[in-house]
């Protein structure tokens, strides 16, 4: 399902932005993007998102700021410093020349002033990075929890609509055996044979016909996949995968009951059936 998350936290000098994003997909994927400072802490950082998400593409941007001034500070070798100005005086004192040395010419002097990056550590920064991630997920959840609300009352309403067919399909069954009796009956006065309807034959042929035709376990396996689903539905666990096996189960079942009832308005029934039950496998899909 699809869904946005952002986290922060700061230590003492360090700012850390983490945004989630989600888009719907079958499998579990994890792309997240962390500074080079930090991409030791990948694998831990996506542990704790599979930990959460089950299903989607989860795209992480992490951003890190130094909030203690500047990134980079300028350092002074105070023991080489003295060396200059001990050097500048024994040579002003040996040479008998006057020999002023001011600040400016240390600034000049090789190896005297440096400028050092501030390094974040990846130990120091741990613990407020999976804090901001924590909370990135949770916001991520939280709206893919919203979406997910509207998801199951759509699939509920679905499932009620195939269930409708299945109830007039149970009704219809109980009348196949006698079409086929009506049908065989006039198809033999066509024939212009004289054969009694009934005949130990003719009420063999009916019997035969009458079990093959029953539906009466493929209907039961359907209502116990409707059971199931709904239980599914209001589980707050991961549910996607078992919803995607009841879809084919159902398709399973259905496709039997049209084959063996050979009956026109039961036929229709099971395409308006499948036809829902097509859009609830696209919608589960998305379900994690």
């Amino acid at each position: 399902m699809t869904g946005f998350g952002r986290g922060e936290a700061a230590t003492d000098e360090w700012k850390i932005e983490i945004e989630l994003s989600g888009v719907n997909r079958k499998q579990l994927d994890i792309g997240i993007n962390l500074p080079s400072t930090l991409s030791e802490l990948e694998g831990e950082a996506k542990r704790l998102i599979s930990e959460a998400i089950s299903r989607g593409r989860i795209g992480g941007k992490v951003t890190l700021s130094h909030t203690g001034g500047t990134s980079s500070h300028l350092v002074f070798d105070e023991s080489l410093a003295q060396q200059y100005i001990a050097a500048a005086k024994t040579l002003s004192e040996k040479g008998g020349i006057e020999t002023r040395l001011t600040a400016a010419d240390l600034f000049r002097a090789p190896g005297l002033f440096k400028i050092e990056e501030c390094n974040a550590s990846a130990d120091d920064l741990r613990d407020p990075l999976l804090a901001a991630l924590n909370e990135a997920v949770a916001q991520l959840t939280s709206m893919q929890e919203s979406e997910g609300e509207h998801l199951r009352s759509d699939l509920l309403a679905r499932l009620d609509a195939i269930m409708g067919e299945v109830d007039v399909i149970r009704e219809l069954a109980l009348g196949v055996p006698v079409s086929h009796r009506e049908h065989l009956r006039k198809r033999l006065q066509e024939s212009g044979l004289e054969i009694d309807l009934n005949d130990d034959r003719i009420l063999r042929e009916i019997g035969l016909y009458a079990e093959r035709c029953d539906i009466t376990e493929e209907l039961t396996r359907i209502d116990s996949h409707a059971v199931q689903f709904r239980s599914y539905l209001e589980s707050n666990e991961p549910v996607g995968r078992p919803l995607d096996f009841l879809c084919q189960e159902f398709n399973r079942e259905l496709n039997t009951i049209g084959s063996k009832a050979n009956h026109a308005d039961i036929a229709q029934r099971i395409v308006n059936s499948k036809t829902e039950l097509e859009k609830i496998r696209e919608q589960v899909q998305n379900v994690q």
